[in-house]
């Protein structure tokens, strides 16, 4: 028979706090485990699996919803490696997407930084001034 584990040791097996193991069940990534006779949840090595796998994919910056469409194409092995190999290419693209605007707001925030010269008042800062401005001094 397969050990079970308490909320508590899940969580820790998986590298995730017990709050988050709970709100992932609220969620629905993970079914509500059976109970012991005293009222205690019983936790799986399964379940561990599929925490683990959680927190790698939201590591990897894939939100819940991706993240339960990939455990959906995990517990059908039926489903293609072309539909997992999408959603990669997706949170891909979704990366490359936020890297280009951090990239402009740095270079926005930079060139910002260069105009102030960090002496005086700051009613004469030029990065006060830019953010005042109707535009936010970024054109």
């Amino acid at each position: 028979m397969a050990r079970s584990l308490t909320r508590g040791q899940a969580a820790h097996l998986s590298g995730l706090g017990i709050e988050t193991v709970r709100f992932y069940e609220k969620q629905g990534l993970i079914d509500e485990p059976p109970r012991s006779e005293a009222g205690y949840r019983k936790y799986s090595e399964q379940d561990v699996l599929r925490l683990r796998f959680i927190r790698r994919a939201k590591e990897l910056g894939f939100r819940l919803k991706e993240i339960a469409d990939l455990l959906e194409l995990r517990d059908h092995p039926k489903a293609g490696m072309a539909e997992v190999r999408a959603r990669a290419e997706a949170k891909i693209a979704s990366i490359d997407e936020k890297i280009a605007d951090l990239t402009k707001m740095r270079a926005t925030i930079a060139m910002l930084a260069a105009a102030c010269s960090g002496e005086g008042a700051t009613t004469e800062c030029p990065i006060i001034e830019a953010l005042n401005a109707p535009n936010g001094g970024m054109t």
